[in-house]
């Protein structure tokens, strides 16, 4: 069959043109980026505990009046000059615990508690950049996993909670008392503590593991995540004592006011009241729990020792009594020398790392955060 002189059944089919490949989308090292993120969050983690011990330094120098406004943005500017030191200081003298505590200090002496409360809020300005300066950056350039979004999005908001919460503590010694309410210094340092749990938590859920003690270690999982809440009642207790002055009194051990259970504990009615604002009741609330977090760390590691000798749960788990150990001791020289600024902040310090090492035992014995392709 001839068309227009051209030959079909001869003629060659044409060639389809040929496709430039589809361009891939560059595949992420995960690993790599959670190694980051954790490097990030270890950060942020070393910031909190500084901010924790920096706290307890506030309350123990009485310094956390000293500045008697908040301004989370022009706040960051201290006074700059002699004029600016009058005016902070004549807005001191209007609250009691000047008029009651402190009447006729000098500008000098206000000038060194004032600077205790504003590296405090200083500090708590800074781990807010250093925590969403790089989460925007890890977040845009796409080396967060969605599933992290949300849990570093939480970490955030409790970062901004935790400074309402501070401002509503300081509010609360501004009128008609001396000093802080101890139901809300408790509340600021557990509330600080949890935040800093939580980053444990997703900080070490981004660990890789093999799974091979994990699996051996189950049976570990319901006394490790009772020692976390055991640590967490230790701390608030710890607040109270604070929030009280309670370290102050009954600066003998073993024996309280002559006896293992003083005679007056638990005295005031209705009988709750003596839990929250009974020195006695709160300092001994606070030596028994601690015998009680040592006595269970200690079951635990001896737990770890049989049924996992040889694996890191049961490392760990030593590693934790041992710690708790040595906290109790710091907590008992801490009161018998009548709570000396160096021994209260290291006990602190002591009581951060506890929690941290409970928290990252504890989250060690789960599944890790699985990777997203």
């Amino acid at each position: 069959m001839m068309t227009d002189g051209v030959s079909l059944a001869g003629s060659s089919p044409k060639a389809p043109a040929s496709r430039a490949p589809a361009s891939k989308a560059p595949v992420r090292d995960r690993r790599r980026d959670r190694a980051l993120i954790r490097v990030w969050l270890g950060a942020v983690i070393v910031m909190i505990v500084a901010m924790i011990v920096v706290g307890g330094a506030t309350r123990l120098t009485n310094s956390g009046l000293s500045i008697t406004e908040w301004k989370p943005i022009h706040g960051v500017i201290p006074p700059l000059n002699l004029a600016e030191w009058q005016e902070e200081f004549a807005k001191y003298q209007q609250i009691p615990q000047y008029e009651m505590l402190n009447k006729g200090m000098t500008l000098d002496a206000f000038k060194s508690i004032f600077w205790w409360e504003w590296g405090h809020r200083l500090l708590g300005r800074l781990i807010g950049v250093v925590f969403f300066v790089p989460f925007v950056l890890l977040w845009l350039t796409g080396r967060i996993e969605r599933k992290l979004v949300p849990p570093l999005l939480g970490l955030f908001v409790l970062g901004g909670l935790q400074g309402a919460v501070g401002w509503w503590m300081v509010a609360s010694g501004l009128v008609n008392r001396v000093d802080v309410s101890q139901y809300r210094l408790a509340t600021h340092l557990l509330l600080a503590c949890f935040i800093l749990a939580a980053t444990v938590w997703i900080r070490r859920g981004l660990a890789a593991d093999d799974g091979e003690d994990r699996v051996a270690s189950l049976p570990l999982k319901g006394m490790a995540t009772a020692l976390i809440v055991i640590v967490f009642l230790q701390i608030f207790l710890g607040g109270l004592v604070a929030g009280l002055d309670a370290g102050f009194t009954y600066n003998t051990w073993p024996l309280m006011d002559g006896a293992i259970i003083p005679a007056r504990v638990y005295d005031y009615d209705p009988i709750w009241r003596s839990v929250f604002e009974d020195v006695m009741t709160v300092q001994f609330d606070h030596r028994m729990v601690a015998y009680l977090l040592l006595i269970g760390s200690f079951v635990h590691a001896y737990q770890a020792w049989k049924l996992v000798r040889r694996s890191r749960a049961a490392r760990r788990a030593r590693h934790l009594a041992a710690l708790v150990l040595v906290q109790a001791g710091i907590g008992v020289s801490t009161l018998l020398t009548v709570v000396p600024i160096d021994l209260a902040l290291l006990h602190q310090f002591g009581a951060a790392v506890v929690l941290i090492a409970a928290v990252s035992h504890r989250r060690a014995l789960s599944p890790p955060i699985p990777i997203e392709s």
